[in-house]
Order: C-alpha cells, then structure tokens, then sequence
C-alpha cells in the first residue's frame, strides 16, 4: 500500500544517551560504568542514564533513591549543562551542513528536512549515515537516526535501532510498519492514554486504524483526529527551524516537603532570581507569570497572572509569585515549587520580522 499525500524526506536525529555519554567521553574513569546524571540526594530526579544503568532499569526521571534500589553500584554526576550546550552546537552545525531546515526539539535531538538538501544527495538515508559518522568522528559520541516521510514516523523509527543505529521507513512501507508498531511506541501516547486504549481493545496500530474519528474524539477529546491521522500516515507538520520560545521556567524540588508558605519564600527568591537570569541571558521579556506547585501526593496546581506590560525583573516577578502563593490555601504539603514566565515579546518580535520581511518584498529589496 501507498500513501497519498506530499511525501518529504526528513531525519529525526537522536544522541544516545546524551548527557551520561559527554560525561562518560570527558571522563575516563566513566567509560563502561552505570552513571546517572542528576538524581543524587533524597530527593533527587535523574535527568539522563548511560546505558550500562539502565541494562537494570535506571531511566530518567526516575528517582535517585530507586535508582540505586536498581542499581547499586551508580555512579552519580552532577550535570554540566554549559558543557551539553557547547557540544549540543557543534553538533548542530554538523546538521547545517546539509540543510538550514533544522528544528531542534531539545539539546540532544532534531529534525532536519532534506527534500532539497546542500549536497544535492537524493538519498535521505546515506545523507543520515554521513551525519552518524560526522558526529562520531569530530565530536567522539553516537547518535541514532530515523528517516522517513514525515516527522511522526521519523522520531519513531529513530527509536528502533539504537544505540548508534539507524531505520529508514520507505513511503511504500509506511502503512505495514505503522499497523504492526504497538500503540506504546507511537510518540505523543503515555503511559495513561496507553492505558486508556487497552482498556478499548487498542494494542496495535492496526487495532488504532480500525477506530472511526467519532470513536477517537468522542473518547481522547481533541487528540482523536492526531491518533486518526498519525496512524494512517498523515502528518503534515513542517520542519520548523525558528521555533519561537513559548515560555521560559525554573523550578526546584525540596529535600524535605514544606507545609507554610513561611517556609517557602526563600525557596521561592532562588527561583525568582533564576528566572530572572535566564531572561538577561536569552534577551526576552514576558507578561504571564505562573507559579506551579507540586504536592507531597504530586498532583500538580498552577497560578497565573498577567500584567498590562513586559517584565524581566526579579523583583516584579518574586512579588507576583509570593502573590500567586498566597492566593488560596495549599492543598496539601509541596514538595516542588517553580515559576514560568510566559506570553513572552519573541512572538511580538516575529511578527515584526513578519512585516519587516513582507515589506522588503513589496517594494523589492
């Protein structure tokens, strides 16, 4: 069977294991051992397993205090996220080489659209062996590529070989490997809505397919149509290379949960003066500030407020957030607390590129 819609060849690149491996290349006394990036102390979350940890079940986001339960030999790093910057933008500028349609979904991953690419190479999957081999050879780690026809079945399909592997899926194999690929595998399903459709005798793709639209939207609400499309193939999302930032956070989580908001306002300055620190850095301002609050039991709460002006000053964004604390009562005790800051001037400053760009083309520039 094939698909029939514009068909694109584009690359989901994914570093294995990204953090653990650049500590494990700067380090030799790391190579072969099972580290955990993060997650030390009480109350420590892992942010990144090398793959000797997690032959016993480390993942990341999983607690440090289970991780060792797994894994009592771990070794825990502290996380070096200047060092994963420097090499995340080596990398990137291995990707430009080939195409300036690159969408950097986090340090450690991308997309790169390769239809028409700077090497004039028709196939898309030596055009991601090359790449492997470049980020090998000049930077020291591997990485793992999926190729296909849209972004959906890329990221998936980078999955299915690593570490340091690849799996391209041809536009006349789309609809075989998307009906036998189980339902855990499709990106943007969880865990709870993998639940919820085993519990409606969806296992499989094909299983997923069988499902009307109606059925979709009337039990998974407005990701219905996403499920009815992917499955089927249909994904038309574009690579997009100036991802406008949405919004910029901090948060912490505490060693030992906290009952009074007394307790929580100096927690609540380090966060503002860090969200504070990344706008100076990144040069942005928003109006919406929001507080969230993760309890003991880890439902989640969170607050807004938005201002008549843009702000990037710590002191304007403490006093909302003690202000947002203090709105209603905890439900509980809390053990995270983190602010954001969103509705930033990024998307005021795009679109008067927009019209800046419109303008040079009217008049000819």
């Amino acid at each position: 069977m094939s698909v029939n819609f514009p068909i694109r060849k584009i690359i989901h690149v994914d570093m294995d294991a990204f953090y653990a491996s650049v500590e494990q290349m700067d380090n030799e006394e790391l190579k072969g051992k099972p580290i955990a990036v993060g997650g030390s102390g009480k109350r420590g979350v892992i942010s990144a397993a090398s793959y000797e940890a997690r032959k016993f079940g480390v993942k990341s986001a999983m607690s440090g205090t289970l991780a060792v339960k797994l894994c009592p030999e771990l070794i825990f790093v502290k996380p070096n996220y200047e060092r994963y910057s420097e090499i995340s933008n080596t990398i990137r500028s291995i990707f430009f080489d080939y195409t300036n349609l690159v969408e950097p979904l986090s340090l450690d991953e991308a997309y790169l659209d390769v239809t028409q690419n700077k090497k004039g190479n028709p196939s898309a999957s030596l055009i991601a062996q090359e790449i492997r081999a470049r980020i090998f050879n000049e930077v020291g780690l591997t990485a793992s590529a999926g190729i296909s026809i849209n972004k959906f079945i890329a990221k998936v399909a980078s999955d299915y070989n690593k570490p340091n592997g690849q799996k391209t899926v041809n536009p006349e194999e789309v609809i075989e490997f998307l009906e036998v690929l189980d339902i855990r595998k499709f990106y943007g399903i969880g865990k709870v809505t993998a639940e919820k459709m085993y519990q409606r005798g969806i296992f499989t793709g094909f299983d997923l397919k069988q499902k009307s639209l109606e059925f979709l939207e009337t039990h998974f609400g407005k990701s219905g149509a996403y499920y009815f499309n992917v499955v089927r193939g249909i994904n038309n999302s574009e690579v997009k290379p100036n991802r406008t930032r949405k919004s910029l956070a901090a948060e912490r989580t505490f060693s030992e949960n906290l009952s009074s908001e007394v307790f929580m306002l100096e927690k609540l300055e380090h966060i503002a003066s860090e969200v504070a620190r990344r706008l100076a850095k990144t040069k942005v301002s928003g109006k919406t500030i929001t507080l969230k609050i993760k309890y003991s039991d880890f439902t989640l709460q969170t607050r807004s407020k938005t201002l008549p002006y843009f702000i990037n000053d710590k002191s304007i964004i403490l006093e909302t957030g003690k202000e947002l604390l203090y709105q209603e009562k905890l439900n509980n005790s809390v053990r995270l607390l983190g602010i954001s800051l969103s509705n930033l001037n990024t998307e005021k400053r795009k679109k008067t590129e927009q019209k800046r760009v419109s303008a040079q083309l009217k008049f000819g520039f």
